[in-house]
């Protein structure tokens, strides 16, 4: 140590007079001495021509000692404020004895003197400040530039973070977390590999920037960069490949990478894989980019440990179906009302499907008693049927139920009830509820609308009893005396007239056979059939009837055709019936995927119910098969009427 110090003051001096300012400073000293003490130099005519121009209203010496301060505010400059305070004390030293041994008026010298030394100090210290304040502008612009790249690195990791927590499947979160992760430290490429436990092997699961021909897809512990890491368990850092026996020996050589920098995953204490960054120029990577690596990878390891303990959390919950976690899932995004009271019909909780059901808010059914919404006539069969076997440990049948809304209206459920036991002791139940007040008046109304078809066809098949009775059987029998009269001679008709009357006979059953089912649909197809009914109506019951066809004709399944004549020829009995029109249009329209049928008249028109399922139970028949039929073509019907303008039947199927 002793042999050190005067080495260091030897080298400390010579980088001194190695600086140029030094020197700078030490000229304008020895000129401003000179020029200070020309007295003694009085043989040198350029110093008493230099001693006539001094002046500007100040005495010689007062200008020749401010002009001290010019070396001591360039030596504060440029040799810091310790080579300021030398030189000021360098001046001071020079200026001090003239006071006291020359100059004539000591007292204001020294005053001078002090002066230039006051503000030489204030000098150095302003100059001081200066430097200070360049230095610390210079620490801040540096300290804002670490603190935007640090803000960069933490949003990168919040990204990260938030694509990890994204989803528990492995693949997909890995695959737009290496993305970041190569964006996060700015580097060409980066890798991940994950433990195979049961080969014992580093499987690359998704790469970056890489070329997955040249990339390993799979490494034992110690082969390569990320098998010594996954056997250390230590980061490791490589700037320059080129001398690297160990990254020549692996394939990656191949890609061209220079700099790499591999960290473990490590996840509770277990190795579950590496990830890596590379570069394709010399890079160094300081401790806080490792650091950085680090933390990425421990949110990386985390989303691969969570993933792993969802995959067996799941198993788990399928086996023993006890899951808080997806029950909670559940019970919040079922489509069926769900609710939770204890057992004294103190409401615990509730899903959102529940608040659409019942109108309720959440905070109006928390903490109320279920009776608000079980009526309690309701909620006596509740408890005898559900409630009870339950609590027996027996399986509850699902109940048919009443609910009651806020605004005081009523829907169907069906309620299914479990109970829920808490330390091993029953705790309270949960009910979960289906709206099927939909399907029970849909039940509702088809079977009116079976019954009132059933009355329909028991009528129409009177009527055709009745019709065959009255004028066809009472025919054939005037037919059948006729012939005998014929055949005994007593009578005055001819062959001709009886044959006349059985072709009558036989026009009339035609008739009554095309009223039944046209053989024109059959024989020709869907528009001739539509013309012959819209004929019908013109001819037989003055009701103006246009067929309109749209598009390129084609010809449709039969049973297509058949449905499509049915629906068609009740819109026009109704029109007939019912609307007390002049005038129909049946307006059909062939596109390139459908088939568009449009019946519209002039009539009076009707009130639409505002469910069209209930049309049978306002004795709309027709209408309702109508919709049947047209269900069964897997097409849609609309119905726009009102009272004074009118009906307009919409049929459109993909035909």
């Amino acid at each position: 140590m002793a042999k050190e110090a005067p080495q260091k003051t030897i080298h400390l001096m010579a980088r001194a007079l190695r600086n140029p300012h030094l020197w700078v400073v030490a000229v304008m000293v020895a000129l401003l001495v000179v020029i200070h003490y020309h007295e003694a130099f009085t043989n040198v005519w350029i110093l008493e021509r230099i001693s006539s121009i001094l002046g500007l209203g100040l005495t010689r010496q007062t200008f020749e000692r401010i002009l001290f301060l010019m070396p001591i505010a360039y030596g504060a400059a440029m040799l810091g404020t310790g080579g300021g305070l030398s030189i000021l004390v360098l001046a001071a030293a020079a200026m001090l004895p003239r006071v006291f041994l020359i100059s004539p008026e000591p007292r204001e010298a020294l005053f001078e003197t002090g002066g230039v030394i006051f503000t030489g100090v204030l000098l150095v210290a302003l100059l001081d400040a200066l430097q200070k304040g360049r230095r610390r502008l210079s620490e801040l612009e540096t300290s804002q530039s670490m603190l935007n790249l640090q803000i960069k690195r933490l949003g990168m990791l919040y990204a990260i973070s938030s694509i990890v927590s994204q989803s528990l499947q492995v693949g997909r979160v890995l695959s737009a977390a290496i993305d970041k992760v190569r964006q996060l430290m700015e580097t060409e490429a980066a890798w991940l590999y994950l433990w195979d436990e049961e080969q014992k092997k580093l499987r690359l699961a998704v790469s970056s920037g890489l070329s997955e021909a040249v990339v390993p897809e799979a490494l034992g512990l110690g082969e390569g960069f990320d098998g010594v890491v996954a056997e250390s368990r230590q980061p490791m850092t490589i700037e320059s490949t080129s001398a690297d026996s160990l990254f020549r020996s692996t394939l990656l050589i191949g890609i061209g990478l220079q700099s790499v920098l591999i960290v473990p995953l490590i996840a509770k204490g277990e190795m579950v894989g590496t990830l890596g960054v590379g570069s394709h120029s010399a890079h160094h990577f300081p401790s806080d980019e490792v650091d950085l690596l680090r933390a990425t990878s421990d949110q990386i390891s985390m989303a691969i440990e969570n993933a792993r303990l969802y995959d067996r959390e799941r198993l788990v919950a399928e086996a023993l179906r006890v899951s808080e976690r997806n029950y909670r899932e559940l019970f919040e995004n079922a489509s069926d009302a769900i609710w939770v009271h204890d057992l004294s019909g103190k409401i615990l909780a509730l899903n959102s499907a529940l608040e659409r059901l019942t109108g309720y808010k959440r905070d109006d059914l928390i903490g109320a008693n279920v009776s608000m919404l079980v009526p309690s006539h309701s909620m006596t069969k509740v408890d005898k049927e559900a409630h009870d076997k339950v609590l027996r440990g027996e399986h509850a049948e699902t109940l048919e139920q009443e609910l009651v809304k806020e605004d005081g209206s009523v829907v169907i459920v069906q309620m299914g009830t479990s109970l829920i036991t808490k330390d091993g002791q029953p705790w309270a139940f949960q009910h979960i509820a289906r709206d099927v007040t939909e399907e029970k008046r849909i039940q509702d109304n088809l079977r009116f609308y079976l019954q009132q078809v059933g009355q329909a066809q028991e009528a129409e098949r009177k009527r055709i009893a009745r019709e065959l009775h009255d004028e066809t059987s009472q025919a054939l029998v005037v037919v059948s005396r006729n012939l005998d009269d014929l055949a005994s001679g007593n009578t005055k008709l001819s062959i001709q007239d009886i044959k006349k009357q059985v072709r009558s006979i036989l026009q009339g059953v035609r008739h009554f056979s095309q009223q039944l089912r046209p053989s024109i649909l059959d024989d020709l197809g869907l528009l001739p059939a539509v013309k012959w009914l819209a004929s019908d109506l013109i001819k037989n019951y003055n009701i103006i009837a246009d067929v309109e066809v749209v598009g390129n004709q084609r010809k449709l399944p039969p049973e297509a055709d058949l449905m499509l004549f049915r629906i068609i020829q009740e819109a026009l009995t109704n029109v007939r019936k019912h609307s007390e029109a002049n005038r129909v249009c049946v307006r059909v329209e062939f596109a390139d995927h459908n088939t568009k049928v449009i019946v519209s008249d002039n009539g009076k028109g009707f009130e639409m119910p505002a469910r069209v399922d209930d049309l049978a139970r306002t004795g709309k028949l027709g209408l309702t098969g109508m919709q049947e039929r047209t269900q069964l073509l897997g097409g849609t019907l609309t119905i726009d009427s009102k009272l004074g303008k009118g009906a307009t039947v919409t049929v459109e199927v993909p035909l």
